[in-house]
């Protein structure tokens, strides 16, 4: 399936059907007076979060969403039908925008919440609502009300619990293939990831969501590469897992770099937790390994983990200490899922 994370569309509720001029004409009642019933309501269009998506593909294709008008009212006092809602279903984590993408209407966020996006009109009221004792016998009825209509930008926000960050290459498509089920593609040449990937871990009976962010390289902010458009599925992640190529020449750079682009891009960034690895440690020396995780440590201010994603060496500690950072309930079951994750659970001692 192909991922979308950005979509517009027009929405539009029903207008309200219109009021019914009508009479009583019954052969026995003398003074049969008016009777006209009230018009149906238009139908309302809700937004709907779903756990069952994960892409906003479907908005490529159906773009404007229209619930029905209501029915007249008829005669006999009968008021007309309301027109049917209509309920857009989008992934969790999935923002409203207004048509300017910046005002926030609402952030769907809760699996089952719902959100009424465009009201719809109220049926106008028959001659039978005007009778009076100075108007007895009134000929007009009202129009429906019209319905809302609106463009609106949807924006999906991954939600994980960690955020895989790094430059392109450094390894970060092959952890997930590793300590997940999830398959990206793989490839020797930067920018193979064109989109966030979703992966689950177990860790110490504990279920994580990890979610590879791609196109992070100096001047993201600016638009280089990528861009910052995937930035923006960091934001709701609990904790970080900056994952550094240790055959780079400058790994204190390529840090660095990525912590700009983070800062640049939302300034909360900066705050959040965060695990620094080194990968592919298998491809150089014990004493080149250590020499820059001590230049990288000087440099963060934090322990630095050393490991290798394709040799499953060291990653079972990098998910402990991330997993520190993680709030949220301990599954009832402490056994993994058999279709979730196989990961090494003994640490790569040379490289601790």
């Amino acid at each position: 399936m192909k991922f979308l994370d950005q979509a517009k569309i027009f929405i539009k509720s029903g207008d309200g059907g219109p009021g019914c001029v009508s009479f009583r004409r019954e052969k026995y009642i003398e003074f049969g007076g008016p009777n006209g019933g009230d018009g149906g309501k238009g139908g309302s269009v809700y937004i709907e979060a779903v756990p069952n998506l994960n892409t906003l593909i479907d908005f490529r294709y159906a773009q404007h969403f229209k619930a029905p008008r209501g029915e007249g009212g008829k005669g006999s006092q009968k008021t007309g039908a309301k027109g049917e809602d209509i309920v857009i279903k989008v992934p969790i984590g999935t923002e409203i925008l207004a048509e300017d993408q910046e005002t926030l209407i609402v952030d769907m966020i809760e699996p089952g919440q719902r959100f009424l996006i465009a009201k719809g009109g109220d049926g106008g009221r028959g001659n039978e609502q005007f009778k009076s004792s100075t108007n007895q016998a009134p000929r007009y009825a009202e129009p429906g009300w019209p319905g809302e209509e609106k463009w609106v930008w949807l924006r999906l926000k991954v939600i994980a619990d960690v955020g895989l960050i790094g430059m392109p290459n450094a390894g970060k498509s092959t952890f997930l293939s590793v300590v997940t089920k999830a398959r990206p593609k793989i490839a020797d040449y930067p920018f193979t990831t064109l989109h966030p990937n979703l992966g689950v871990a177990w860790v110490d009976g504990y279920e994580m969501v990890l979610a590879d962010i791609p196109g992070l390289i100096e001047g993201a902010h600016e638009g280089v590469g990528l861009g910052d458009r995937f930035l923006k599925h960091v934001e709701r992640c609990s904790a970080f897992l900056h994952l550094i190529d240790a055959t780079s020449e400058d790994v204190v750079k390529a840090y660095k770099d990525i912590r700009r682009e983070l800062e640049l891009y939302n300034d909360n960034l900066k705050n959040k937790p965060e695990v620094v690895v080194l990968n592919k440690c298998d491809a150089l020396p014990q004493d080149e390994v250590e020499e820059k995780k001590v230049a990288l440590k000087k440099a963060c201010g934090k322990k630095v983990y050393a490991m290798s994603a394709i040799a499953k060496q060291g990653i079972f500690d990098c998910l402990v200490a991330v997993n520190k950072y993680i709030t949220r309930e301990r599954k009832n079951n402490n056994e993994p899922e058999a279709a979730e994750v196989d990961v090494v659970s003994k640490p790569w001692s040379p490289l601790d």
